[in-house]
């Protein structure tokens, strides 16, 4: 072990050794693209924008993983097998309160339980750039956007007229316990148990401009429960395949207007173990189409965009009980800015959106899936015409204030509302801003939730919550920047699974009279030492309400230590995870019990280097948990020890 990390050290040493400098991006550069152009100093909130550059220098993570370093955030199952479902723990909350943007328009599956969508199916090589607002927005995105928004651009055109990337890499895929005795099984790429790849083509001929690309992921060697300890080799290993293919086209007709169209279609086939915690031969699969485009038009003193998208999804599950759920979903955005003043800017926006799903299952007796839910009864319509001020004085005052009043086809009406103050005050060459905010949001009731077979419940009203955030954010040019935010979320009408009559095993979805809170803190610093060597650091503290406090580490901290030039990259990872409470069904007692999972720390190695004799080759270097920590992020479930992955990027 000693030798395997003396050998990487050296090696990043002589990567270090041979690098050119190159220039860091101000921070305070750094525009907020979420529906309104802003600086980052002019802004309430403590936004985190991941750009294309930092995702290249990710590689060989899945979304999920580089959500997960950010503070706030638990992306439960990202360490696990690859056909792990993922949970957005963000700010003691749950899958339902979180919302994802793809290109401007929000996505959901209307089949789940949570309405949430599977962030599996988006390829991290596709991306061009995440930005994250933490707490409620639903004034200004909708639905579901109750803890945290994640909107996901995807690969922009080259300006070339036409021009190829490719990447691949491969990997070991094993366990902490596949990895004990390093000299019997040391960790190799001779057999790699998982491969990933991506083609992109994309070009720009005068008014038009294009991108094809196609993604693959295949990932074998890990079981989805862990065996028994006395025999660890006793569970065969779930394979999980994944791949996408995505174009779109863009038009300009002049200057200010252009129109884009898009089309995607994305596979996800992953095995899976019984739910008793004994290997099984199960799988699931996941089908997605998805086609949309978006409208833009600039005008002297805003813009009009219009996104819209359609996406079918079909899921199956192949078990003792098999099932299959078909859904379809559109989504619209149309809004338009108009800048009233120097210090004002206007946003009128309108949304819709219309979801239906169907379901079959195998009825007692029966060996053939059967509809048990048509498509013509669940579904529902949303319009959400919505209005949001951003006012940016000249003497440091930053207000954004906004509303929306969301329209169901149920349940009537419901209105929302945001109001985000900040203030910078001048230091010397540095600036300390407070900022403050107060934000209610709401979510929908799934339609899995009102019309389940046995369960549903027509009289469902959504979710709301109310967000309290205050704190200070403190920036020194380039070379520093510190931020404090304490948040306080209170929950009502939270729908609930009740039993409704237990003697005859009657269940129901019901909205339950109570108050839930949940409130945390999160610290971020980074430091410049030089404009090539950096460190990031941020620690969350979150208090769930005991009803969510489920697989939630009260204490959780990330640092990131990088040294990034013009020919390469080299970074340092470490990420630390407090204990967290977990729950498994007792087969002995038949009860659920309780069960405390330890706290567990991984570090993480990355090299990336520039050929010398190209610009167009990039190969890295990936080491994840090098110390092998064994550790269970999910009771009884298997995750990930001591890997390597080697990869290359070429464009041609």
């Amino acid at each position: 072990m000693k030798k395997l990390v003396l050998a990487l050290s050296l090696c990043a040493t002589s990567i270090l050794l041979a690098q050119q400098t190159q220039k860091a991006e101000a921070l305070d550069s750094v525009m907020i693209t979420t529906k309104i152009n802003i600086p980052k100093k002019n802004s309430g909130k403590v936004v985190t924008t991941i750009t294309r550059e930092q995702l290249k220098n990710k590689q060989g993570q899945s979304v999920a993983q580089v959500l997960n370093q950010i503070a706030g955030f638990e992306i439960n199952g990202s360490r696990s097998n690859d056909g792990q479902n993922l949970g957005y723990f963000v700010r003691g909350g749950r899958n339902r309160q979180v919302l994802i943007v793809v290109d401007g328009v929000a996505v959901n599956d209307p089949s789940s339980i949570a309405n949430d969508y599977d962030l599996r199916l988006i390829a991290v090589q596709t991306i061009e750039r995440i930005e994250v607002i933490k707490g409620a927005s639903s004034a200004l995105y909708g639905s579901g956007a109750a803890t945290a928004v994640i909107s996901i651009t995807t690969l922009a055109a080259s300006k070339d007229k036409m021009r190829a990337i490719f990447s691949s890499s491969v990997s070991t895929n094993r366990s902490a316990e596949d990895n004990e005795g390093d000299l019997k099984k040391p960790v190799t790429l001779t057999s790699p148990a998982a491969h990933t790849s991506l083609f992109d083509l994309s070009g720009t001929l005068e008014k038009l401009s294009y991108n094809i690309s196609f993604t693959s992921r295949y990932a074998d060697g890990l079981s989805a429960v862990e065996a028994p300890q006395d025999a660890p080799q006793a569970f065969l290993p779930d394979t999980y395949t994944q791949y996408q293919t995505r174009a779109r086209v863009r038009y300009k007709f002049n200057k200010n207007i252009s129109y884009s169209h898009n089309f995607s279609f994305g596979k996800v086939k992953a095995d899976f173990d019984s739910f008793n915690y004994t290997d099984a031969a199960n799988q699931n699969t996941t089908k997605q189409i998805t086609t949309g485009g978006q409208l833009l038009w600039k005008y002297k003193k805003g813009m009009f965009v219009v996104n819209d998208s359609y996406t079918w999804i079909e899921r199956g599950f192949y078990s003792s009980f098999p099932s299959k759920f078909e859904s379809k979903a559109y989504g619209l955005d149309a809004y338009g800015t108009y800048q009233a003043s120097e210090d004002l800017t206007l946003l009128v926006g309108l949304g819709h959106n219309s979801s239906s799903f169907r379901s079959f299952s195998v009825p007692f007796g029966a060996s053939q899936l059967v509809k048990d839910l048509d498509d013509s009864i669940a579904n529902f319509t949303i319009v959400d015409p919505y209005l949001n001020l951003n006012y940016i004085s000249s003497f440091g005052l930053n207000i954004n204030a906004g509303a929306r009043l969301n329209i169901h086809n149920l349940y009537g009406s419901h209105a929302v509302y945001n109001i985000n103050p900040s203030y910078s005050f001048d230091i010397g060459k540095a600036t300390l801003k407070a900022l403050g905010s107060y934000s209610t949001a709401y979510i929908t009731p799934s339609l899995f939730q009102i019309h389940a077979p046995g369960y549903g419940n027509l009289d469902l009203e959504p979710e709301q919550n109310a967000t309290l955030e205050g704190g200070f954010e403190f920036t020194k040019k380039d070379k520093l920047r510190m931020s404090i935010v304490y948040f306080d979320r209170t929950e009502t009408n939270f729908i609930d699974f009740v039993t409704v009559d237990p003697d005859n095993f009657i269940y129901q979805y019901q909205n339950i009279d109570a108050i839930f809170n949940a409130s945390g803190l999160e610290v971020e610093a980074m430091v410049a030492f030089s404009r090539q060597m950096s460190f990031n650091v941020n620690y969350t503290n979150t208090q769930p309400d005991a009803r969510f406090a489920m697989r939630i580490p009260k204490h959780k901290a990330n640092a990131l230590l990088s040294y990034t030039t013009e020919k390469g990259y080299v970074s340092l990872n470490y990420q630390f995870v407090g204990d967290r409470e977990d729950s498994y069904f007792n087969n002995d007692t038949f009860t659920t019990d309780l069960i405390t999972l330890d706290s567990f720390s991984t570090l993480d190695l990355t090299l990336a280097r520039q050929l010398g004799f190209t610009d167009d080759m990039r190969v890295f270097l990936n080491v994840s948990n090098i110390l092998n920590e064994d550790y269970q992020e999910l009771y009884r479930y298997q995750t990930r020890g001591r890997n390597i992955t080697l990869g290359f990027t070429l464009g041609l």
